[in-house]
């Protein structure tokens, strides 16, 4: 239902008010039939553009059915070579897990501003919860046309006491429910990098830390103008991604510098991208690969990613088993709070965080 209430299109102040500190989000614009963008969510011409998509071209689709055969391993570390995203079927996650995530994320964002507000950065009770809007309102000169809500795990026991009651179990379980098929993706993954047995030590620094985002991306009455997310790559190891049917996630493509590739809403799939830290880890082996959201005119769209990092206290680096046969480390070693901390004090800005991670001579 639209919020009853009368904002000022053309006055930043009120639209901010409205949408960040009342808790709104752009779903409450989008709700109110408004017919033009307002102006703070008018992206620059160079980032709304994407000159060259290719429709011939798609990010390599995995059955995960047979688990242990090698052609399915060589797939994996193929795409994560050259694509940094592919898509899994069969992956093992209950479809009606995925189902029900969805739907949660829907109850979430049906709450009333009142509710969601309880979780926003001033009124949270914890900084592992955050709902919000964009991605950094307070650096971006021009905003995204998104809402979220971020839940950084920490145990069942928090995640029961402080994780909005419409959700939590949702978003646990479908977190439980994908750790065998995050597990086994990554014991391949190392494997190419000569890493043939994952310790505790390393099994920390790959997954020592879960965050999970549910996102929505209403309707927008200029979606040519403006972006769902701009262009970045994760910070993430991997990242685990669930979209709906409604499409509109474009990756960087191996055709030049404006190339992009839909990847088109598989049902019952799950994306799969590699992170800046797998990319720093792997010394550039495996890619971590810019990825953007087009807003939409005519359809709600939700996404549900799992990002799966070293914790916040790891040193972050080439594996010292990619370096063996005398190759020279392109990154240094940085700590990985570091590195998230550079991450969200700017707008998103395409590839340009793992320069922080980079040897320059």
């Amino acid at each position: 239902m639209a919020p009853a209430i009368s904002i000022s299109l053309n006055d930043s102040s009120d639209v901010t008010d409205f949408v960040i500190k009342q808790g709104h989000g752009v779903k409450g614009l989008s709700e109110m039939g408004i017919k033009s963008l307002p102006e703070q969510y008018i992206q620059p011409l160079e980032e709304r553009l994407m000159t060259r998509i290719e429709p011939q071209e798609s990010i390599p689709v995995i059955d995960m059915s047979k688990w242990d055969d090698a052609q399915v391993a060589n797939s994996i570390c193929d795409a994560a070579e050259k694509w940094g995203f592919f898509q899994v079927v069969n992956h093992g996650v209950p479809l009606q897990v995925l189902d029900d995530v969805k739907k949660a994320t829907y109850g979430f964002f049906g709450l009333p501003a009142a509710e969601k507000i309880k979780y926003s950065k001033e009124n949270s009770s914890s900084n592992n919860v955050r709902f919000g809007t964009s991605f950094t309102p307070q650096v971006e000169k021009a905003l995204e046309w998104k809402d979220y809500l971020s839940l950084f795990y920490v145990s069942d026991e928090e995640a029961a006491a402080l994780w909005p009651p419409v959700c939590k179990d949702q978003i646990l379980e479908y977190m439980k429910s994908s750790k065998f098929l995050i597990d086994h993706l990554l014991q391949v993954l190392m494997k190419r990098l000569n890493v043939n047995e994952i310790d505790e030590t390393k099994q920390s620094l790959l997954t020592g830390s879960v965050r999970t985002n549910i996102n929505y991306y209403p309707i927008c009455p200029n979606p040519e103008l403006t972006v769902g997310v701009g262009r970045h790559s994760d910070v993430s190891t991997l990242t685990v991604l669930l979209q709906d049917n409604v499409g509109g996630l474009y990756v960087r493509g191996n055709e030049g510098e404006d190339s992009w590739i839909h990847v088109p809403p598989i049902n019952g799939a799950i994306v799969i991208n590699i992170g800046d830290a797998l990319q720093i880890l792997s010394n550039g082996r495996y890619r971590s690969v810019e990825h953007r959201v087009t807003a939409n005119g005519s359809s709600n769209r939700i996404s549900v990613p799992i990002f799966v990092n070293p914790r916040p206290q790891d040193m972050i680096g080439p594996l010292p088993e990619t370096l063996a046969n005398g190759e020279k480390p392109i990154y240094k070693q940085v700590l990985y709070s570091d590195y998230v901390k550079h991450f969200f004090r700017k707008a998103h800005d395409g590839k340009k965080t793992v320069d922080f991670a980079k040897i320059t001579n």
